[in-house]
């Protein structure tokens, strides 16, 4: 049964702790498709590119497809009885008890425009759920890792939340405010934006790496698929934050595409009420 959206409860569903550990060889196997992911963007950025329009008006370039093939090739060689849910060459195999979630380039936009805040995300998903991601930011060379069963890295080092409960004390980032305009939201994003000490745009996945070292303590999106938020849920849970859709359920494969991530569950809680209720 699920908790009420708006039971302190609710978001302590997402307590990474609960969750079977992660096998190593599949943390091993996030590791290194992000190596060789990193090499392959750094090789594309701020080069001339061929920019493809999608059926969603949202761009494409050589460089996103070239690297999920490197890394769908990987997985494949390494364990062709799981899954992958891939955002350029779609899914295969997702009904296995393990799918991979790749996003090559997470911010496209970011990596069009010379941006080094893009990131490649790599998750591991249990019967839906995530219990291995990785941001990768390959220009900076920066990655945070995180894991069922274990305390996420930032450069291998453990890293955790601010601690922050409070809205009027935290950073809150979103990537663009239309996210909300397209449902509908722009009110409750709005009640919860002017409840928080500041709030920033358009680092796209960077932001969760910021809120799981402490540096940020909530992002708030919503419209999002499964490839855009599997891998930052344990990246985030693991340094003790609270990562759930808009009711407080935890984020899997099905989930709705609306995430609330951060630095504690009792931040989580609040942020939702305030989306909920204004």
């Amino acid at each position: 049964m699920t908790d009420a959206p708006d039971s302190p409860d609710a978001a302590a569903a997402a307590d990474f702790t609960t969750l079977e550990p992660a096998p190593q060889d599949w943390i091993d196997l996030a590791c290194r498709l992000a190596d060789i992911a990193r090499p392959i963007a750094r090789r594309h950025f701020r080069q001339p590119l061929e920019i493809i329009a999608k059926a969603d008006e949202s761009p494409v370039t050589i460089a996103d497809r070239a690297i999920e093939a490197a890394m769908r090739e990987e997985i494949e060689a390494v364990f062709p009885d799981h899954g992958i849910y891939g955002e350029e060459y779609g899914q295969v195999r997702t009904d296995a008890e393990v799918v991979w979630v790749l996003d090559p380039i997470d911010g496209t936009q970011s990596f069009i425009s010379g941006v080094p805040l893009f990131g490649t995300l790599i998750a591991a998903c249990r019967n839906g759920r995530p219990v291995v991601g990785v941001i990768d930011q390959p220009i900076l060379e920066e990655r945070w890792l995180g894991a069922a069963g274990r305390t996420t890295t930032f450069q291998n080092e453990p890293v955790a939340t601010s601690g922050c409960e409070d809205p009027a004390e935290a950073t809150l980032f979103s990537t663009h405010p239309d996210m909300f305009a397209a449902r509908g939201l722009e009110a409750p994003f709005a009640q919860l934006a002017g409840s928080v000490r500041r709030t920033r745009y358009g680092i796209d996945c960077y932001a969760y790496g910021l809120v799981a070292a402490g540096w940020a303590e909530l992002v708030v999106e919503t419209n999002l698929q499964p490839y855009d938020f599997c891998a930052i849920a344990p990246v985030i849970e693991g340094a003790g934050g609270a990562v759930s859709d808009w009711t407080g359920a935890p984020l899997s494969i099905a989930s709705d595409g609306s995430v609330v991530a951060a630095a504690t569950p009792a931040l989580n809680v609040a942020a939702r009420g305030l989306l909920t209720h204004g």
